[in-house]
């Protein structure tokens, strides 16, 4: 279970970041990325940051450039937050969006079969018959 201080320092980078890769990088494919999560280990060695594009075919592009921007990042982060130890960070793309947009259709698809409201009342009207006798 994530702590109250490490949701709170999760944020302040996911932040940090996001700013950052505004104000700072120059690089025009790593400014595509939207920092959707961070995710620190207790320690604050390792930090998983989730990304997204508005353009799913460029993601793995905006990630070379996000990885090769990291240097200057962690090195951002550690002057801005005061932290200890300043994390490593990895990024990858966060794929939680296309995820749930595929259970949306899944759902609407079972919408889409159920039958419709007379039939069930029949069945279950036959079912109480049944145990009645």
């Amino acid at each position: 279970m994530t702590t109250l201080r490490m949701l709170r320092i999760n944020k302040q980078i996911q932040r940090e970041i996001s700013l950052l890769l505004e104000l700072r990088v120059k690089n025009e494919m790593a400014k595509n990325a939207i920092i959707t999560e961070v995710n620190c280990s207790k320690d604050l060695a390792q930090a998983k940051v989730f990304f997204t594009t508005i353009d799913p075919s460029i993601r793995e592009d905006v990630q070379k450039a996000l990885m090769s921007a990291a240097g200057l990042l962690r090195s951002s982060l550690g002057k801005q937050m005061p932290l200890r130890k300043t994390p490593a960070l990895s990024f990858y793309v966060d794929e939680s969006e296309e995820y749930g947009r595929s259970i949306d259709a899944l759902l609407d698809s079972l919408k889409d079969e159920e039958p419709a409201d007379g039939e069930d009342g029949e069945e279950q009207d036959s079912e109480e018959d049944e145990y009645e006798e």
